[in-house]
């Protein structure tokens, strides 16, 4: 890259994460660290800091910074953790949880990008397992789990991550809405039962079924 990525980093946390008031430290401190030019095809590898998504393949995408780093900061992680993640695509995601210290799954439906993620993850020493299945039953093996992430949009919360998620514990996905639009919901079990509450309008690719 023409300026050392790390000054790329630097410049997309300061401009399109606290600028749009993200403000958690451990959270800037993980995108600066992540080489999210590692986590797209290298022909895009010059524009990986941009403000927006990229393709990697296979129809997906790498979600924009901001909204990696939004749904990030509404999954309110403590070291240690035990997260899903539902849709693994090129493992950008992970990295940056497993950068803050959560013990991560991470769920692709599609063999060659789950293949090609775990190998990524693991040159790169991040610990996370990648499982190549369909995401819509979560991965009941390891289950509850303190948080679930969901980044593709699902048209519902599937019965699987409810029973998945732990006491006290929060999901966060994008929902299509009946606008015709996707939002990000935050949904906590709770002693009383489940609580959900919506946040940013956004747009991610549709959670398919079965795996490929």
């Amino acid at each position: 890259m023409a300026r050392a990525w790390q000054s790329e980093a630097a410049d997309m946390v300061e401009e399109q994460i606290v600028g749009r008031d993200v403000r958690d430290a451990r959270i800037l401190e993980a995108f600066v660290s992540v080489p999210r030019h590692l986590f797209v095809p290298p022909e895009y590898a010059g524009t990986a800091y941009v403000d927006r998504p990229l393709p990697i393949g296979e129809r997906q995408t790498i979600s924009q910074p901001y909204m990696v780093a939004k749904m990030t900061e509404l999954l309110l992680t403590e070291p240690g953790m035990k997260v899903l993640e539902i849709g693994t695509g090129s493992g950008y995601q992970s990295a940056v949880l497993a950068s803050l210290g959560l013990r991560v799954w991470s769920v692709e439906r599609l063999e060659s990008l789950a293949m090609e993620a775990q190998k990524r993850l693991s040159d790169l020493n991040f610990d996370v397992k990648v499982i190549y299945g369909d995401g819509r039953g979560g991965f009941p093996e390891e289950a509850p789990y303190d948080r679930i992430i969901v980044t593709a949009a699902s048209p519902r919360v599937e019965a699987a991550w409810d029973s998945q998620l732990a006491l006290n514990g929060r999901l966060v996905a994008p929902l299509n809405v009946m606008t015709g639009n996707q939002r990000l919901l935050v949904r906590e079990n709770l002693a009383q039962g489940f609580r959900n509450t919506w946040y940013d309008y956004c747009r991610f690719v549709p959670l398919l079924q079965g795996t490929e």
